[in-house]
């Protein structure tokens, strides 16, 4: 089972939704991914929903930021890891970006802050304290890529080397290359222009499942929408982006086995 108990510098560790129909939300992805939640109130006098999986604590489901306007689709925040949330926030506006809620405790689970990167998007930082991010990686119904959309990649890449030392390569694919993100000695994502013109910068959610195009057909059963119909990428996996009923966009996965050289 590939656990996890620590995370290195700028890997992706923790994942949760803003929602603007929490309950929804919950019920979505209970139906869809098989998450049980442990609910938990917050400082905004809301729930944060800890989404278990066969025990380990995989995303979280809690409410929009008060204020927020409530036509505001729901949306995936993703949280790269740090040994110093203070200090890696303070590089951040010399590397181009922009710090949008400075470093500040979360009881006795870590410390966290919002920034955004040079080309607009955004992502947390999460420092561990008690809770060390996702528990469980990789496996069906769990986190497993995370991939940085931006029209600007030169300009993103360098930030994140600059901030948290996650160094890229491009990797020839069937119609082009892909460029791999890594940090930690692992590869932790991926980086790709936007399909859509137009479309903001943001980091997008892959959860891994055993059948996206079942998994698809679940979605519409549930409530949600499958926006990309089930699609292959020789030496990637099967992909579908679906859609929740409150509007969070995220993808499914089937990876394909690493080829076996010789």
């Amino acid at each position: 089972m590939p656990t996890r108990s620590h995370y290195p510098e700028g890997v992706p560790c923790w994942v949760d939704l803003a929602a603007g129909d929490p309950a929804a939300a919950e019920d979505y992805y209970a139906r869809l991914l098989g998450w049980e939640f442990e609910r938990m109130p917050n400082a905004d006098g809301g729930v944060y929903a800890m989404a278990q999986l066969r025990g380990h604590a995989v995303a979280a489901v809690g409410g929009q930021p008060p204020g927020t306007p409530p036509e505001t689709p729901s949306h995936w925040n993703t949280y790269l890891a740090t040994g110093d949330v203070t200090a890696t926030t303070a590089k951040v506006p010399g590397a181009g970006g922009q710090v949008l809620m400075d470093p500040a405790d979360v009881g006795d689970a870590g410390r966290m802050a919002f920034v955004a990167d040079p080309t607009g998007a955004v992502v947390g930082l999460w420092e561990a304290g008690r809770h060390i991010g996702a528990g469980l990686r990789g496996e069906a119904g769990a986190l497993v890529w995370s991939e940085l959309i931006t029209a600007e990649p030169a300009s993103a890449l360098a930030f994140y080397d600059t901030v948290f030392g996650v160094t890229s390569t491009a990797t020839p694919m069937p119609d082009g290359s892909y460029t791999v993100l890594h940090a930690g000695g692992e590869d932790i994502g991926g980086c790709a222009t936007p399909q859509i013109p137009g479309a903001p910068a943001h980091w997008q959610v892959y959860f891994a499942v055993d059948d996206p195009d079942t998994t698809a057909e679940q979605s519409i059963a549930a409530g949600g929408a499958t926006l990309v119909d089930p699609f292959h990428i020789p030496g990637a996996g099967r992909i579908a982006v679906l859609s929740d009923p409150t509007g969070g966009v995220f993808s499914v996965i089937h990876p394909e086995p690493p080829q076996q050289e010789g």
